[in-house]
Formats: structure tokens, sequence, C-alpha cells
């Protein structure tokens, strides 16, 4: 099964209430319109694209140790991927799914990290919900997002929602911002040119592992 359809399963299992998610169906209409008024924004169309300059970052691990991209890009080609925390299950999906691709992408000289805005704490969380080899990195207000233009700030009414539904992004991100990246994930060369990007502020669709391979 593809992530996609792994990805559109979970979502007709979440609207329609079913053990063990019990979401109740008032939510999903205020979800729904978040993600349609996020991409009327137009603001997917400013992120970073393929043939841009990536910009360098240096960011925590769970354990704290600093992972330059310039490090890594003196490796080989760096697979990047943005996502949201470990409450979102269609990250979680994601996660997987790229862990299940990581030895095609070490096969062709490629490293893979995942940048989040939570805590490191918390990302230590991720890594062991999804069995991963590769590191979480922990992106603060999410300023390395912002660099790559996928910050964006959720509307009040989303923000409540959340609240009420026990995703307190203060506390899971240690920021006060209310800022979330768009899903988001990149190929870059080892001179920091973006070869590949794929940037959908509809959270509940993400591309294929296998689309990378051939940019490796």
């Amino acid at each position: 099964m593809t992530l996609q359809a792994k990805l559109d399963a979970f979502k007709a299992d979440f609207k329609a209430g079913k053990p063990p998610y019990n979401a109740p169906a008032h939510i999903h209409p205020i979800m729904e319109r978040a993600t349609k008024e996020l991409i009327a924004s137009g603001a997917a169309d400013r992120a970073l694209k393929a043939g841009d300059k990536a910009p360098a970052f240096t960011l925590p691990d769970p354990e704290g140790k600093a992972v330059s991209s310039s490090e890594l890009l003196a490796k080989g080609p760096l697979v990047l991927s943005f996502y949201r925390g470990v409450w979102c299950p269609y990250c979680n999906f994601e996660l997987q799914a790229l862990q299940q691709a990581l030895p095609q992408y070490q096969e062709l000289g490629a490293n893979l990290v995942a940048i989040s805005p939570q805590t490191p704490v918390n990302s230590r969380k991720s890594v062991r919900t999804n069995s991963l080899d590769f590191p979480i990195l922990s992106d603060s207000a999410n300023e390395v997002a912002a660099a790559f233009g996928l910050r964006f700030t959720l509307p009040d009414y989303l923000a409540e929602l959340y609240r009420a539904l026990g995703n307190n992004l203060p506390i899971v991100n240690g920021d006060d911002s209310w800022t979330l990246p768009m899903p988001a994930r990149y190929v870059i060369g080892r001179d920091g040119i973006i070869r590949y990007a794929e940037v959908n502020p509809d959270y509940t669709q993400r591309p294929e592992p296998s689309d990378l391979l051939p940019y490796l």
C-alpha cells in the first residue's frame, strides 16, 4: 500500500469516528476550513522551489547534539522532511514510510533528516514511536521552516480547537507563537541547490518516498 493510500484510509476512518479515534463530527469542518484558507493564501507558492539555494541551518537532535546541514551536505545529497509533530498521525505515517525508504536513500549516498518545531523531548518520542534510524531535529519557533518559506500562523479558531483536543502547541513546541510548518520534502544537492521540492498546505497529502529517488 502506498503512503497516500494509508493516509486516505486513516482520514476516512477518522472522519467516520471509528475506534480508536472516536473523533467528534464537528471538528472536521473546522479543520477543513483552515486547510482551504491556507491553500487560498498562496503560501505554498512562496516557499522555496527546485533551483533555489537552500538556507544553511544547525539544529539540535533529540539528545541535544548540534546537526549542521553543511556537514551533512559534505557527505552527500540531503533529503529533508518538514513535519508538524509527534501529535500528527499523518506525519507519523510519513516518518514510517521514510524509514522504509532510508536504505534506498543511503545506497545512493544520501542522508535523511526530519525537522519539526517540537522540543527534543517530543522528538525522542517521535523516534521511539516510529522506530526511526534517522535524526529528528528541533526547529524552535519554526525559524528554519520560515527560511524555507514554510512557516504559518494557525488561525485563532484552529488554535482553540487544538487546545480542546489536547494538542497544546506552546507546550509541545516550547514556543507560544502557535506556528507550524507546511509539510514539505526537499532533495538538496551537495552544492546546496534544491533539486526537488514538494510543499503541500493540505497536511493529509504527502508525496511518496520513492518520488525522490530519481533526484538522488
